[in-house]
């Protein structure tokens, strides 16, 4: 009896040991695939975000253009270590967690047939001891129901046996997969953040380069507002006399006389536009000078500045 007790107490510790694993197991298999499935929703986020980087730098100035440009191709670079690290957690995560579905499904039939081999052996000593009560001087009866509660004893007791060495494979094979696998999550997860660290860390290098002032300066040649043209300056002071009030009929004697002030000021003014125009290209040609003195520099540092991306796939091309 104290063997059928000390059973007892063994099938209630598997019991608890399939539940519980069956349990944890299965709950660390839903949120890891859920956590990987959110880790590829990101890179899809990412992969737009990429997208929307390179529409933005396509309408901005050099500076801003090259290091946008540069942090579209380094990000779309991290989502293809993130799309690493979403396969290789599907492999070596997940999938062996998922397993265990159906280990343990194997396990409880074990456990059964272990239940049913013991609860045998209790029904046939159970009847050993009702024959003994009831007819103790039949040595007949007695003796088949001895030979049959040995055999029963027998079966539970290799039953006994075989549970234990499944158990204990269970329970070994379990640490050293759930060890794996979280060994292997670490190292995903590592392996990732190493890389993405490393990308980051040019391009944030990348940025910290990126002259704004250029930039405001391009910036501010484009919106500068030049000096009205000749012709508007005529029509404002032409719309400014005939404001004025009203003078008196003149005669011809005045007449000839504003005739000839009129023909010297037109003169005059027509000198003085030929200066001015002079004067103009003059500073036109200055300005253009500048101009192209000036925007030497700001296609310079694109050549010089690139991506983490554009480096790797340089290194890496075969020769």
């Amino acid at each position: 009896m104290n063997s059928l007790f000390s059973r007892d107490n063994q099938l209630k510790a598997i019991e608890s040991l399939l539940n519980d694993s069956e349990k944890y197991l299965g709950q660390f298999c839903t949120t890891l695939a859920s956590y990987t499935r959110k880790t590829a929703k990101l890179r899809d986020k990412a992969d737009f975000l990429v997208r929307q980087l390179n529409e933005f730098a396509s309408n901005e100035d050099p500076e801003l253009r090259t290091c946008m440009k540069n942090l579209a191709e380094d990000l779309a670079m991290v989502q293809d270590y993130r799309q690493a690290e979403v396969e290789r957690l599907e492999a070596r995560v997940v999938t062996p967690l998922k397993a265990y579905g159906d280990t343990v499904k194997i396990k409880r039939a074990d456990l059964k047939r272990f239940n049913a081999d013991r609860n045998r052996e209790m029904k046939e000593l159970q009847k050993l001891e009702k024959i003994r009560l009831k007819n103790p001087a039949d040595r007949q009866s007695i003796s088949q129901a001895e030979v049959i509660a040995q055999k029963a004893t027998n079966n539970a007791n290799r039953s006994t046996r075989q549970m234990e060495e499944t158990i204990s494979e269970f329970q070994r094979q379990k640490l050293e997969d759930v060890k794996k696998v979280f060994s292997e999550f670490i190292m995903v997860e590592m392996l990732f953040h190493a890389k993405a660290l490393e990308v980051y860390t040019h391009t944030f290098q990348n940025f910290e380069t990126m002259d704004i002032d250029k930039d405001l300066e391009l910036f501010m040649r484009k919106i500068q507002v030049t000096d009205l043209p000749l012709d508007n300056q005529v029509l404002q002071s032409v719309r400014s006399t005939s404001s004025s009030p009203p003078y008196s009929s003149p005669t011809p004697s005045t007449l000839r006389k504003t005739a000839d002030y009129f023909t010297r000021s037109r003169r005059s003014t027509l000198r003085r536009q030929d200066d001015i125009e002079d004067e103009d290209n003059e500073e036109e040609d200055e300005e253009e000078e500048d101009v192209y003195e000036s925007e030497g520099p700001y296609e310079e540092p694109q050549t010089l500045r690139e991506s983490y991306a554009a480096q790797y796939s340089r290194v890496r091309r075969p020769t």
